[in-house]
């Protein structure tokens, strides 16, 4: 089976500028220190018919930090290097989790993710800072394609209980859903696309459109390809969303390697 990762590409700044200055819905920037570290691969587990995770150790993860649920590390294979969003670290048990999406037409970060053996070695960098949003609004949403899903899982673990929350997420099909724990009262809607494409429909767009969003103050979250993310940026504004609490990132763009974009006016 040929395999391979959409590769997500995470903008290094979101603006701060126009977050009101309340005391409440304060969204704050923390820097890490910048370090290389070689980490080994503990566990391969097959999560999903197409998403492998992958577990490593070694002692150069004391002192990893990765508190934001979108924080992005880089891994490098030679001169090649990718950004992953950390699933899960465990500080006590020295483990680093990183689920990778497996798809046809591999590129040299998923063959490798493929064939990734126990006890063998990579480089990971980062992350260089996270950004942190408080667990104080109303209702949150949540979107995304697979390349999502790491961070939607993992924001779905830490909100408090009782919070609503709108999980909704692109996927080929049933086989490439996940098990979406959490102690917040979660509406998931998986969006299956089938034969098509991944970037090229407008499910994502179609269902954030449809959704009737709660009253009260919410924050609104989502990542996917580039142009489907532009789609759904406009979607979540024309819908009446604050554009203070709104994060939309595009973490790959079809046919172009290496590319990030930061959605913003």
């Amino acid at each position: 089976m040929h395999i391979t990762a959409w590769v997500h590409h995470q903008p290094e700044e979101h603006a701060l500028a126009d977050m009101p200055d309340n005391g409440r819905h304060a969204i704050s920037r923390v820097r890490h220190e910048t370090k290389r570290r070689e980490i080994a691969v503990k566990r391969v587990t097959q999560v999903a018919a197409h998403m492998a995770r992958i577990t490593f150790g070694g002692a150069d993860l004391a002192g990893f930090l990765s508190p934001g649920f979108e924080d992005h590390v880089k891994l490098f294979w030679g001169d090649v290097g990718r950004h992953y969003t950390p699933r899960r670290h465990d500080a006590a048990a020295g483990e680093l989790d990183i689920d990778f999406a497996l798809h046809d037409h591999a590129g040299p970060a998923t063959q490798w993710a493929a064939q990734a053996a126990i006890g063998e070695t990579i480089a990971v960098g980062g992350p260089k800072g996270s950004m942190l949003v408080p667990d104080d609004f109303d209702w949150y949403l949540l979107a995304g394609d697979e390349t999502a899903l790491p961070a939607i899982a993992r924001r779905l673990e830490e909100l408090r209980p009782g919070v609503p929350v709108f999980a909704i997420v692109e996927v080929g099909g049933a086989t490439d859903e996940i098990g979406l724990p959490s102690r917040a009262v979660v509406d998931v809607r998986w969006l299956h696309r089938g034969s098509a494409p991944a970037g090229t429909g407008t499910l994502l767009e179609d269902a954030i459109t449809k959704l009737a969003l709660p009253g009260g103050e919410g924050y609104a979250w989502a990542a996917c390809e580039a142009a489907a993310a532009r789609r759904v940026r406009h979607a979540l504004i024309e819908h009446g969303q604050p554009k203070e609490w709104l994060k939309v990132a595009s973490y790959w763009q079809r046919g172009v390697a290496n590319v990030h974009e930061t959605l913003a006016d």
